[in-house]
């Protein structure tokens, strides 16, 4: 291969690339692994690639491998970090360079859009598994609850102070109950979202100031919006209920004195969601919602769109479920990265058609 032809090919492979030469040290990177590595060719070059890059696999021997068979070698599903970033997961792919004896190119392929768009998809699935279940609870479980709760009331009017406590407390589970069933509930509706052209600024601007308000008043809101975003076509309420529901999981897992919530929109369009009919489009249009709190479980944060995982001690475990499953609704896609001290949210939307604009 010509100069020519690996300057124009080097720079456009879309996954992290690195080149090491015979005595392990970083010769190139390409501009996903700058991305990806959060550091930049210039800085890395000539330095050992086990100072600069982590990878969960042995790595010295899958060298030594591949430079003694003249062979590449394949390692699935390994963490790989580098810098300051936390572990991604990867398939690893190492191959001898032609041309240069004892170099190896070493390419890094992230797991998380694939892995992503498997959970969103099984989440969806989880979703409407439970609506059998909503229905079944809301009508068998609601009524008797409405009976409980009116006799407490009368039996509160004609007892002594004391025991009047008792009847509040009946009242007040039973209320939590009714909420509960109510988001449950929701589950059940099958009708398709009412869509149309929307700016999704305004919708993120009311939901801010709705959740100000309310349990968001110790938050510190930062909006980083693309103003030249087109319309989104979406059903705005249903939206709505997805911006308030995560905006209030990172102001309830903000400490007593608050955090901060930073909202980030921006065009991108290297997403493209196939369906099952085989049909696909592409969801360009992206809202970024991040929060400073401590982090999601690790032994939950793969699950957390399924309905019944909470991270919370008192938490139902639908919120999230029912955020994935009106995205889904909306032929888009949600997906989640969290580590302590940063949580984001990205939410991926599809463009309003043209004739619908």
């Amino acid at each position: 291969m010509s100069a020519t032809s690996f300057e124009s090919l080097w720079p456009s492979l879309p996954v992290p690339s690195v080149i090491v030469s015979d005595d392990d040290k970083i010769c190139e990177i390409n501009s996903s692994a700058e991305g990806f590595l959060n550091m930049s060719a210039k800085s890395i070059r000539n330095v050992p690639v086990f100072d600069k890059l982590a990878i969960d696999a042995p790595l010295e021997e899958a060298f030594e491998r591949v430079r003694r068979d003249d062979a590449p070698m394949f390692i699935n599903n390994v963490d790989v970090s580098g810098g300051n970033a936390a572990p991604v997961p990867c398939n690893i792919q190492i191959a001898p360079l032609s041309g240069k004896p004892g170099w190896v190119l070493l390419l890094m392929e992230p797991r998380q859009i694939a892995d992503r768009l498997g959970r969103s998809l099984s989440a969806k699935s989880s979703a409407r598994s439970a609506i059998g279940m909503a229905e079944m609870l809301a009508h068998e479980i609601k009524n008797p609850l409405a009976g409980i709760t009116g006799a407490a009331q009368l039996l509160s009017m004609g007892i002594s102070p004391e025991d009047q406590e008792l009847t509040d407390l009946i009242v007040e589970e039973s209320r939590r109950i009714v909420a509960l069933l109510e988001q449950v509930e929701q589950f059940g509706n099958l009708r398709p979202p009412a869509k149309r052209p929307i700016n999704v600024h305004d919708l993120i601007d009311r939901a801010r100031k709705s959740a100000q308000l309310s349990y968001g008043a110790s938050m510190k809101f930062i909006e980083e919006f693309d103003p030249s975003l087109p319309p989104t076509f979406v059903d705005g309420d249903q939206l709505m209920q997805v911006f308030l529901n995560l905006f209030k999981n990172a102001s309830e897992a903000a400490d007593k004195n608050g955090g901060v919530i930073r909202i980030r929109t921006f065009y991108d369009l290297s997403l493209r969601l196939r369906r099952k009919d085989g049909s696909g489009g592409s969801l360009p249009l992206q809202v970024e919602i991040v929060d400073d709190g401590p982090g999601l479980p690790p032994e939950i944060s793969s699950d957390i769109f399924e309905p019944f995982v909470s991270g919370r001690e008192n938490g139902t475990g639908l919120g999230l479920a029912l955020v994935s499953k009106i995205i889904s609704d909306h032929e888009g896609w949600i997906s989640v990265d969290s580590v302590p001290g940063k949580t984001v949210f990205r939410i991926s939307l599809p463009v309003a058609p043209k004739d619908q604009s």
